[in-house]
């Protein structure tokens, strides 16, 4: 059992931060800007400025006074509010997910942030302690996952807990890092500063005449048109590099018979633990340049996280966005091995394509139709929407075409596997289980020869909806059947 006791003494000065951020622009106005001002205005906003820092100041110290938070075998006991007391429990048993942030503010100061997900809604949806001791959190979470393992009163905050031992699956390599600044196009985040530098520099100064000068110079010859070109590209290439270390530089894949574990940041650090039995489904994404580069990323559809941190939920959610292919195929079982993901599938039939051309044709008209009623006239080119109609077709077949021949299928005994997309796929896998509705549906066209569309619902935050159109309606009456079969495996409590 453990006493009601204070957050962390830093919580003001983090709390305090995040205030100055939001006063920073009114303190320039008031202070800076107009600062030999003797305007009624300005005079009465500095008095008005002065009285909500005093209040914010007091406001953040009773806060910390009365905020406390306790736990005792069971659950998270959270005591909140000033005058009007709320007492708030969080049971153990529905934390989810954790997830740590360790900022360079908090490194400074040898402290972490550190969040329970749950897998309810509103304020129970997470237990989160912005500033805490490194020793604290690890004590939180060891003490979490002890109690949630032996549920029995008899557990005590002070005893000792045998952390399970981990298995390291992926770390990056420096060949890995430099592919992946190139398939994150990270390189061209130098041209997109470039541009917010310039733009910032003429809200104070005017560099108009010495940016065009700089601009004849370099035009005036070919030798610096080059010389300029290869710098650009060095310096993209290099701040690419840079940007995607310190990203994902120190990434980690572990895990244990539990959960699995993704560390990564080289100036902050974030860390995830994810439990395995809420893993509902795994997805294998990879687009154009990544199927080109042997890379993929492999994501997780998980229940639970909360709702309004959907950049943390992203981030949970996927293990590593340039995995190479056969390590992420080897990794999945190895961390998940009740999943099974199998390269060999089935592809649809010919006469899905036809089903395919026939929908997407409708879009052509469309089209078609509004390029010949507006008759649009490119550079004096008054034929030129006859070519855009052509174009347009082509590049509709073009992907109708692409997308077909990446969809494929397989079910087997206790799982479905199926490929969808274009220029970017998706391999979807889950277990039976875990599938918690699916449906079987027919247009006109379809029902002509002999096709279906089939989807499946996992639990996740939105609840994930994935299917196949065009597949035989053998499979899709097998695949209904199949999934009857869940009634032997999941079990009532």
């Amino acid at each position: 059992m453990m006493e009601a006791k204070r957050y962390h003494p830093l919580t003001i000065f983090f709390d305090l931060i995040i205030q100055v951020k939001h006063l920073f622009f009114p303190a320039l106005i008031l202070f800076v800007f107009n600062y030999d001002s003797t305007n009624a205005f300005i005079t009465y906003g500095r008095i008005v400025f002065y009285i909500y820092v005093g209040g914010m100041l007091v406001y953040l110290l009773l806060k910390w006074v009365s905020y406390k938070y306790r736990l005792d075998d069971t659950a998270f006991h959270l005591y909140e509010g000033i005058f009007t007391k709320t007492k708030q429990t969080i049971p153990f048993t529905k934390i989810q997910n954790v997830n740590r942030h360790t900022t360079l503010l908090h490194r400074i100061f040898h402290v972490t942030s550190i969040r329970f997900e749950t897998g309810m809604v509103g304020d129970d949806s997470s237990v989160e302690f912005a500033v805490i001791s490194l020793n604290e959190a690890d004590r939180l979470e060891a003490y979490t996952k002890q109690a949630v393992r032996l549920e029995t009163p008899s557990v005590e905050i002070g005893t000792p807990y045998a952390t399970p031992e981990r298995i390291i699956h992926f770390t990056p390599t420096k060949k890995e890092i430099i592919k992946a600044s190139f398939t994150s196009f990270s390189f061209l985040g130098m041209i997109t500063l470039l541009v917010w530098a310039y733009f910032k520099l003429t809200e104070y100064i005017d560099v108009e005449e010495q940016v065009v000068g700089i601009y004849s110079l370099i035009t005036s010859s070919w030798t610096w048109v080059t010389l300029t070109a290869v710098g650009l590209l060095v310096l993209s290439i290099v701040f690419g590099m840079i940007t995607t270390y310190i990203r994902y530089g120190k990434y980690e894949i572990s895990s244990d018979h539990e959960r699995i574990y993704i560390a990564k940041g080289v100036i902050e650090e974030t860390a995830f633990s994810i439990a395995k039995e809420r893993v509902q489904a795994i997805k294998i994404k990879q687009s154009l340049l990544k199927r080109m580069l042997g890379l993929a990323e492999v994501k997780l559809t998980v229940v639970g996280g909360d709702s309004d941190s959907d950049k943390d939920k992203q981030d949970v959610s996927s293990l590593y966005p340039f995995l190479p292919v056969k390590r992420a195929y080897e990794m999945i079982s190895e961390i998940l091995p009740a999943y099974e993901v199998t390269e060999k599938m089935t592809s649809l039939p010919k006469k899905s394509l036809w089903v395919r051309l026939v929908r997407s044709s409708w879009t052509w008209i469309i089209g078609t139709g509004a390029l010949s009623y507006f008759k649009l006239n490119i550079w004096g080119w008054e034929q030129a929407w006859w070519v855009i109609s052509i174009a347009l077709t082509l590049l509709i077949l073009a992907f109708e075409v692409i997308e077909f021949y990446n969809t494929r299928y397989t079910l087997n005994d206790h799982f479905i596997q199926f490929q969808t997309g274009s220029l970017t796929t998706t391999l979807f896998v889950s277990k039976r289980e875990k599938i918690i509705e699916v449906s079987v549906k027919r247009g006109l066209l379809q029902k002509q020869l002999g096709l279906a569309s089939i989807k499946t619902v996992n639990r996740a935050k939105p609840v994930s909806h994935k299917g196949v159109t065009d597949v035989p309606l053998e499979l899709a009456e097998g695949f209904y059947q199949w999934y009857l079969g869940r009634r032997k495996e999941i079990k009532v409590e």
